[in-house]
């Protein structure tokens, strides 16, 4: 025990060893004074400095502690902040898909119900009733859908529109049995009639064009409504095709008369005697015979031409035309809009005709070819062709087409 007080007391000594009485002698012009530093001073001031040095690293050491607590509430708010902006993200994108699928699916609405108003008659103000029927209280709970504008792992919410958008392909699909079902139809009555559906469905595909706009901006695929959609594209442009060529084939009687006094094709000149090429059918009767349109057009031409005298042409568009020979008058003017069975012009005998009678022709593309397969056309062609007759004219009708 009295080694810590003796140890205690070396270290007073030592200590006190450090602060002794001081003097300094100052001297100003010739006077000196005395200056006495005690050593009680000296160990208040050093107790002092101890104190404020002491303060100082206290208060830095608080300011380190301080820095370092804030920085990690600094970095848990900074990952607070990097989570919520990350959900904000994937939240906007969330919305942002759930609004492409439902722009999406009104494009496609709006795609079904143009095709089915115009080429089936379907009022579209039925449709909806119809998709409604599918979501009907008591009808069994619709399984989730993968379709190719939704991904199946959004929230359930999205699947409402993966169910909507299943339920338009399926009718999509279905307006795509019933046009491939008209197209086979029309394709049958226009290779009796001596045409190639093929042939003129090239034609018409030749003569389109435009500036390329991407289908709302992104892929500009057909693929991207879905496969059925697709497939109703070019199966809608050959049905119209081929059913606009019905309507346009001249198989009404361009006059009402019964006797045609020359066929189609090589036959003896009736001037010269020489063989020669006759690009037409010749009717005969009195002048002044009415002259019918043989198949609803647009008048093209009504004047002169060399060796046909009088002559009205009528173009009834997908390439056919119609030619009115030998006319001793006409009864409508070029750019009339004329009807099956309405009158044009009048029989006679003008240019190079040996009496009065009507040349007609047809020409497709341009080439003359034999009007009897038109006018000679069956009863089931007929039909076919009836039927497409009254779609195109109520797409006209729709159209304003008058």
């Amino acid at each position: 025990m009295s080694s810590k007080p003796t140890g205690l007391r070396d270290l007073r000594q030592r200590v006190s060893a450090l602060f002794q009485d001081h003097e300094i002698f100052v001297r100003t012009h010739g006077h000196v004074r005395f200056l006495r530093v005690s050593a009680l001073w000296q160990k208040r001031v050093a107790l002092i400095a101890g104190l404020v040095l002491l303060a100082w690293a206290g208060a830095t050491l608080a300011v380190l502690v301080n820095q370092l607590l804030t920085a990690d509430e600094r970095a848990a708010v900074a990952a607070q902040k990097a989570a919520a902006a990350a959900s904000e993200a994937r939240i906007a994108k969330y919305r942002d898909r759930v609004a492409e699928t439902a722009a999406d699916l009104e494009e496609r609405q709006a795609l079904l119900e143009s095709v089915a108003e115009t080429h089936f008659g379907i009022d579209p103000a039925d449709m909806p009733a119809a998709a409604r029927k599918a979501d009907a209280p008591g009808a069994a709970p619709a399984e989730p859908v993968k379709t190719s504008a939704i991904d199946p792992d959004l929230p359930p919410e999205a699947q409402v529109l993966a169910r909507v958008a299943a339920r338009q392909e399926a009718f999509a699909a279905r307006l795509l049995d019933a046009v491939r079902g008209r197209v086979a139809k029309a394709e049958t009555a226009v290779a009796a009639l001596g045409l190639n559906p093929d042939a003129l469905v090239r034609n018409a595909a030749a003569g389109r064009g435009g500036p390329f706009i991407p289908f709302r901006g992104r892929k500009g695929q057909a693929k991207a409504l879905g496969a059925s959609f697709a497939a109703l594209d070019g199966a809608l442009f050959r049905m119209e095709v081929l059913e606009r060529t019905l309507v346009a084939v001249p198989s009404g009687n361009p006059a009402n008369v019964l006797m045609m006094s020359s066929g189609f094709g090589y036959r003896r000149d009736p001037f010269t005697g020489a063989g020669a090429m006759h690009a037409g059918v010749d009717f005969r009767g009195p002048i002044g015979t009415p002259i019918l349109a043989a198949a609803p057009g647009r008048v093209s031409f009504v004047g002169v031409k060399s060796g046909y005298g009088n002559v009205v042409e009528v173009d009834h568009g997908q390439g056919i035309m119609t030619r009115y020979a030998h006319l001793s008058g006409f009864t409508t003017r070029v750019g009339t809009k004329v009807a099956a069975g309405q009158q044009i012009a009048k029989m006679g005998s003008t240019g190079r005709s040996t009496g009065s009678h009507l040349h007609f022709e047809v020409r497709l593309n341009g080439v003359a070819v034999n009007p009897r397969r038109f006018l000679e056309a069956k009863a089931d062609v007929l039909e076919v062709k009836n039927d497409a007759r009254q779609r195109v004219g109520s797409v006209a009708a729709a159209h304003g087409d008058r």
